[in-house]
């Protein structure tokens, strides 16, 4: 395959306005993602920006970005946009959409992504879960659940529908982390529907492209990389960040 790597970023996030370029141990987090990006050697690493300073922290930091409209509403719709320009042949036949505020995203994951859509032929989208943290995480909503059908390995599985809500029964559960690969087609066909009627009622994207037919894997992670949306997460990712100096 041909992957190229796409992080979507925009200035204005609402619940952390301009957290692109919140100082994190001395580097901006966008900077820290694109870094551990580059870190997985599996292709090209394309910020796609929503707004200027954002380019130019790219810049200033040695790394590619493009400026995309900034009303878009999606990370897809951003990556899409940035595909345009960045390869308006196709030739990359592979995208992954890392998101921008994962400033400690391991680099394995992102390799695990391209190697679901290398082996598994029904894969339309890879992503990724990791185990719960704690029993709290069933009945939490801000905690993305996914139902798999995991393969007797234990590493991978289909996925068969994403929640919010709580799930039946004692049983741990997979949290939801939101790194996807897309094989080309299966982006630009997710890219061309409108919002699905079950990707309405739980707020959840990957949902439309199930509605669509789509096929989505997941590959295990050892746990979820730390992910910034507010300002007690950004505190973490500090406190994360002084332990590695």
């Amino acid at each position: 395959m041909n992957p190229i790597v796409i992080i979507p970023a925009r200035m204005a996030a609402t619940r952390l306005p301009g957290k692109p370029l919140a100082d994190i141990g001395g580097l901006s987090m966008i900077v820290r993602v694109m870094r551990q990006a580059q870190a997985a050697d599996i292709g090209p690493v394309v910020v796609a920006a929503g707004d200027r300073e954002i380019v130019d922290a790219i810049q200033l930091a040695g790394g590619r970005a493009v400026l995309t409209d900034p009303n878009l509403p999606s990370g897809s719709d951003r990556i899409q946009a940035a595909l345009a320009i960045l390869d308006p042949t196709g030739s990359h036949d592979a995208v992954i959409n890392l998101q921008g505020d994962m400033p400690f995203v391991a680099p394995r994951i992102l390799s695990a992504c391209v190697g679901l859509l290398a082996d598994e032929p029904l894969c339309d989208i890879s992503t990724v879960v990791a185990p719960e943290v704690s029993p709290a995480d069933r009945s939490n909503e801000d905690v993305v659940k996914a139902v798999l059908a995991m393969l007797p390995d234990g590493r991978t599985g289909r996925a068969l529908y994403f929640t919010r809500s709580t799930l039946y029964g004692d049983a741990p559960v997979w949290r939801h982390v939101g790194i996807y690969g897309y094989r080309r087609a299966a982006l630009e066909r997710f890219n061309a529907a409108p919002p699905s009627p079950l990707e309405t009622r739980e707020k959840l994207e990957q949902l439309r492209a199930m509605e669509l037919g789509l096929s989505i894997w997941a590959v295990v992670a050892p746990d979820a990389p730390i992910s910034v949306d507010n300002p007690a997460d950004l505190e973490r990712a500090r406190d994360y960040a002084r332990t590695l100096s």
